[in-house]
């Protein structure tokens, strides 16, 4: 199943970082970002993570949260936000039953060896649980700021 704009956003409740739970439920009200990210600490992720935690403040401003998850266990999360200093939440899809909802659980392939992997990806959720935008097969370079573009542009 893959996701649309338009769509009502699946429902989610994962174990995070700092010890918090995230929940769509919870999130009902208010607009967030949620990211997908394919493994904590690797350079691409790493730049990914640090663009939003840059851009957090000014999302803050504007009521909206950000979540980015992993297929990683949640111990390497807390590491990798600890490293450099992630204040918002990083959740932990180790079934992967999210990135299934999402459409973002996919086979990728490197060197000719297929394989299941969490392709990049970002939607922003609007208050009501809709999505509002899809960002699929995410480029790192300036995606942060593209989504605050969006997230301004929702209010």
């Amino acid at each position: 199943m893959s996701v649309s704009e338009g769509d009502a956003a699946p429902a989610f409740s994962l174990p995070a970082s700092g010890g918090r739970t995230v929940d769509s439920a919870a999130l009902k009200g208010k607009p967030y970002v949620l990211y997908f990210y394919p493994k904590a600490d690797t350079p691409g992720c790493t730049k990914e993570a640090c663009a939003f935690q840059e851009a957090l403040p000014q999302l803050g401003n504007i009521g909206v949260e950000v979540i980015g998850v992993s297929k990683d266990k949640i111990k390497p999360i807390e590491k990798f936000a600890e490293k450099y200093g992630l204040k918002f939440p990083l959740a932990s899809d180790e079934t992967t039953h999210v990135a299934e909802d999402y459409g973002v659980w996919v086979e990728k392939s490197m060197y000719g060896r297929k394989y299941m992997g969490l392709e990049r990806s970002t939607f922003l959720i609007d208050k009501d649980g809709v999505v509002a935008k899809v960002w699929p097969k995410v480029k790192v370079e300036g995606h942060a700021a593209e989504v605050l573009a969006a997230v301004k542009a929702l209010k």
